[in-house]
């Protein structure tokens, strides 16, 4: 009876298979620790990308916060057009309904 603790290690291709036993061997780990000692590595540079870009998207929000007030807000052309705008949409919404 097989290890139950034991990965079942497949390889379609025998190349790959051999490169990998070949990298594990001059590492020095069993084919198992080499393969799940690359997945960890591979996912915590995923996960240290994914933190980089969430710090700048909060460093941009904070920047957006920041800003002097007013400075965003939109003036009152922007608000009559965006209006406008609602009410057409609004319009063309309950013309197809009916």
């Amino acid at each position: 009876m097989a290890d139950p603790k034991a990965m079942s290690l497949r390889f379609p291709d025998p190349e790959q298979r051999a490169a990998i036993a070949a990298a594990a061997k001059e590492a020095g780990v069993s084919m198992q620790e080499y393969i799940l000692s690359a997945a960890y590595e591979r996912a915590t540079a995923v996960e240290a990308r994914f933190l980089e870009a969430f710090k700048a998207s909060v460093s941009r929000s904070n920047e957006a916060f920041t800003t002097e007030p007013g400075a965003s807000d939109p003036t009152p052309e922007q608000r009559a057009a965006e209006q406008q705008a609602h009410s057409t949409l609004e319009t063309e919404g309950q013309g197809r309904a009916a």
